[in-house]
């Protein structure tokens, strides 16, 4: 139970920031590469790539390479349903 609740606060602080919820918002629609995520959140790559990589150490996202891109999408649907119940809840 513990680290059940461990887990759910490094999730709970991964989506913290409103950044990363405009990456997941954004990432809800299907996979993007990084040149897509950048002119959506609206800020620097270096900050865009810092923020992606709390998301997947968080476990709420994943990757892929496809060439020379990095496409990134949800990890898992049980985290889509989450989002959605947090955007219910507003």
């Amino acid at each position: 139970m513990i680290e059940d609740e461990r887990e759910a606060a490094e999730i709970f602080k991964a989506l913290s920031d409103a950044n990363r919820l405009k990456i997941m918002n954004f990432l809800q629609s299907g996979e993007k590469c990084v040149c897509e995520i950048l002119p959506h959140v609206g800020t620097s790559q270096s900050n865009v790539s810092q923020h992606l990589k709390v998301l997947r150490n968080a476990g709420l996202i994943s990757y892929r390479k496809d060439g020379k891109k990095i496409i990134y999408f949800i990890a898992s649907p049980k985290i889509e349903e989450l989002l959605e119940c947090a955007h219910k809840v507003l």
